[in-house]
């Protein structure tokens, strides 16, 4: 296995998410600073994604739904196309997030338009999903079905987030009723905020391992996991097992606070990649939310025994 990766890996870019497409390029998305805009940009190594040219290929509305808070862009490749994930509030109301959908028209997500879908669709007979603060997509493929899982706030921004999955009819088409995957149920989901976001998909030893974070966006911030069976029925509760104790935490002796919000690749060579954020100190002055210093991390990992996933920072 290669060295492992600098931190800061991209400085100022939070919520990383790193795809290795079908035609040979990494491509890497995050939340930029401002949270005004979508940008992508690519490399044939991921060494290269660090000084990789950056390319806008959406901006923010000027008022109305997709008009604040761009958050936590996802850039994934289903049956042969290429479509963008987020999450968006509007500017009279920041707080109104939702999870929103762009399709490319061509096969280059650099170059080609990319066009509005909109929000996410619910399922026929569901009533909740994407009704209030949700945010945080991110879909897989399994047994020839595709899932969309996210966040979602049960009464508003100030409450608590859990975790949802369901089948998906089409890129931004729930075919499912949302099932509830995790909730906060331990002290470390529970800092400052009760909060599951931040889903990642890792297939792997015949599991399907969904990682998470957790608490609020400071120090406190941390990564858990849930797994299932790759046989088993990925819409009952009784497949799933969340881990008790976080998987990442804050390493003071490194100088990385608040790691989490992750995304999974591999590199040249084939090797596990985990791509998440972090800040290099712990106080923060005003709001976390606001504050630009979450960059962008990367290190390999590797599987124990058991077959369980085994994360180092």
């Amino acid at each position: 296995m290669s060295q492992d990766y600098a931190y800061p890996f991209i400085e100022q870019r939070a919520d990383p998410y790193i795809v290795l497409g079908s035609d040979g390029w990494y491509y890497f998305t995050a939340s930029v600073p401002a949270y005004d805009r979508i940008e992508l940009r690519r490399s044939k190594t991921l060494e290269g994604l660090k000084t990789a040219e950056t390319k806008d290929v959406w901006f923010k509305h000027e008022s109305g739904p997709m008009s604040q808070h761009i958050w936590a862009p996802e850039l994934h490749e289903i049956e042969g196309k290429w479509y963008i994930y987020f999450g968006a509030s509007e500017r009279d109301d920041i707080w109104k997030l939702r999870p929103y959908c762009l399709e490319c028209l061509g096969n280059d997500p650099i170059n080609d338009e990319w066009i509005e879908r909109g929000v996410m669709v619910a399922a026929d007979g569901d009533p909740f999903s994407f009704t209030d603060f949700s945010l945080d997509g991110t879909v897989f493929k399994h047994n020839g079905i595709w899932y969309y899982i996210w966040a979602q706030k049960v009464g508003g921004q100030m409450s608590i987030s859990n975790l949802y999955i369901a089948e998906m009819e089409n890129p931004w088409t729930l075919k499912t009723v949302q099932f509830q995957l995790t909730t906060p149920d331990y002290d470390w989901e529970r800092v400052d905020f009760w909060v599951d976001e931040g889903p990642a998909v890792l297939k792997r030893n015949g599991m399907i391992f969904v990682t998470f974070s957790s608490s609020a966006t400071g120090a406190c911030y941390c990564m858990g996991m849930m797994y299932a069976d790759e046989n088993s029925d990925l819409l009952d509760r009784n497949s799933w097992t969340k881990i008790r104790r976080p998987l990442l935490t804050t390493d003071e002796s490194k100088g990385i606070f608040g790691p989490g919000h992750n995304s999974f690749t591999k590199d040249e060579d084939g090797n596990d990649v985990i791509v998440l954020h972090a800040r290099p100190y712990e106080k923060i002055v005003g709001d976390p939310l606001y504050d630009p210093n979450r960059h962008t991390m990367l290190r390999h990992f590797t599987f124990d025994d058991s077959g369980f996933p085994v994360f180092t920072l």
